[in-house]
């Protein structure tokens, strides 16, 4: 079982992760630390706020496959935010 992250933190990256500054940001970022976020590791968490450091286009970009991924973020994480399963769809 992977640790949880603490109360503070979390707060904290999903603030960070919902006020991107664009709605499509906020969204794609946002809805990504939703339904990651529970299970990640002190590891993954690190590997979370250091993209949040990154600009929205970039992060984007590296999602929807129109951008190469930097090697640093390369890996499972990236693997899961190209899926893009985890956008919510107004109807």
């Amino acid at each position: 079982m992977a640790p949880m992250l603490d109360d503070v933190t979390t707060k904290r990256l999903r603030w960070r992760a919902h006020h991107r500054g664009t709605k499509e940001a906020d969204r794609m970022i946002g809805g990504f630390f939703d339904r990651y976020c529970g299970g990640w590791t002190p590891e993954e968490q690190a590997l979370f706020e250091a993209l949040l450091e990154e600009q929205d286009v970039d992060i984007m970009a590296w999602a929807i496959g129109t951008q190469p991924v930097p090697e640093r973020f390369q890996g499972p994480m990236m693997t899961l935010m190209q899926r893009l399963d985890y956008l919510p769809i107004d109807r």
